[in-house]
């Protein structure tokens, strides 16, 4: 008998959330077990989660295959009619640890095959207590669940719920236990991390979520995994510009740089925010570098509202680019509108991405001859505050903060 085997797709916060599956799999006996966490962010996502399941199989046809995630919590009906899969359980119920005890001893017997409870009506977000996953680099802590937005290209409210944040003393003892377990930066995740605290007595902000961490534990790097500039508050722009463990590095949702655009997609920001938002914070930490999510050929989109969107690398400063395609997610307002043809979507991704190549070579170039304070991920690589990645020739012990003076640069990496 072996402990149940996880596969995860989709974004860190599945990840963090797979950790915290397999350890209450694990404390309920669960054995000899499959488990997809899956994703359903595009139809794409959806499709790759099915393959994935129907890959399995093929390799254990033997093992029970347990479907959760958000595409099993938007589409239980898909997965409960795969012949290959088990039992199909939402994003709720797969945090619960009477989930798991209620498979043993028999995992196909007699408890209802789908799971999945309306996403809706779950108010709180559980805070469980991982010891960080991947490496001994550095540790994620969840603060927050679900989303109160709508917009228009986006399933995910459907797959996670409304916006749920766990309080601070909670994450505040989490992470000083995380930091006497040795762990040198700890980063804050959730689905609306600046939405953290609305639902909380006094609606505290992220800000102040923030500045208590670092006045209440001796984390020695604290990163912010992605925020909407627009809901950035007062207090997160004030440690921004004075609490160097905080660290320079922020990855925002702008997703288009068109007005129109923006509308269409009912984003809560308009161009002139994102590109004033980016000015302050540099003004704030001139040091400061900015990731950004940006989708290529979203319906309706001319050639001059792209082009709008291609600028807005330049106008906010952007050095790393996420750039996704758009392609129709069914059940959202944005895939019943006029769509683009496939290949000028693809042409629209192929020159954002070139774009943020061309910023990314920039910033590594900058780097020349400056000192940095490198967490080392592997042996052989760490990144540096602003999240570049640094490639050593001689190994480092894992989990450490090395200084270092940058030599050059590969065209993706820094060298030492």
């Amino acid at each position: 008998m072996t402990a149940p085997r996880f596969t995860t797709l989709g974004c860190r916060l599945n990840a963090y959330e797979t950790e915290a599956m397999k350890a209450m799999a694990e404390a309920a006996g669960v054995r000899d077990a499959l488990v997809v966490n899956t994703c359903a962010v595009t139809a794409e996502a959806v499709r790759k989660a099915r393959q994935e399941i129907r890959r399995l199989h093929r390799e254990h046809p033997g093992a029970p295959i347990i479907v959760t995630g958000c595409a099993a919590q938007t589409e239980p009906a898909t997965f409960a009619a795969m012949p290959e899969v088990t039992r199909v359980i939402g994003n709720a119920e797969k945090m619960r640890p009477e989930t798991w005890s209620q498979m043993v001893p028999d995992l196909i017997g007699t408890t209802e095959r789908v799971q999945v409870d309306d996403i809706m009506s779950v108010r709180e977000t559980a805070s469980h207590l991982i010891d960080g996953f991947g490496t001994r680099a550095r540790a994620y802590v969840q603060v927050q669940n679900g989303c109160d937005h709508r917009c228009t290209f986006c399933i995910i409210p459907y797959g996670r719920g409304n916006s749920r944040s766990v309080p601070a003393g909670v994450v505040v003892e989490q992470i000083a236990r995380l930091v006497g377990q040795g762990y040198n930066e700890v980063v804050l995740t959730g689905v609306d991390l600046t939405s953290w605290g609305a639902d909380l007595p006094g609606h505290p902000r992220l800000g102040d979520l923030v500045r208590r961490i670092l006045r209440l534990t001796d984390v020695p790097r604290l990163r912010i995994s992605s925020i909407d500039s627009i809901e950035a508050d007062d207090a997160l722009m004030d440690a921004i510009a004075t609490e160097q463990r905080l660290m320079p590095h922020l990855h925002l949702s702008l997703q288009a740089g068109d007005d129109m655009i923006l509308k269409r997609m009912k984003r809560r920001h308009l161009r002139d925010d994102a590109i004033r938002f980016c000015t302050e914070a540099r003004r704030l930490r001139p040091d400061i570098v900015f990731g950004a999510d940006i989708i290529a050929g979203f319906p309706t989109e001319t050639e001059a509202m792209f082009e709008n969107s291609l600028r807005l690398v330049k106008d906010c400063g952007l050095t790393f680019l996420h750039v996704f395609p758009f392609s129709p997610r069914k059940g959202t307002p944005a895939a019943r509108m006029p769509q683009l043809a496939g290949p000028v979507v693809k042409d629209r991704a192929a020159r954002l991405r070139a774009q943020g190549q061309t910023a990314l070579q920039a910033h590594l170039a900058a780097q020349h001859g400056v000192t940095h304070d490198v967490l080392m991920e592997s042996p052989d690589m760490g990144r540096t505050a602003q999240f570049a990645e640094v490639r050593f020739a001689q190994p480092q012990t894992v989990g450490a903060i090395v200084r270092t003076q940058i030599s050059g640069h590969d065209g993706a990496q820094l060298l030492v």
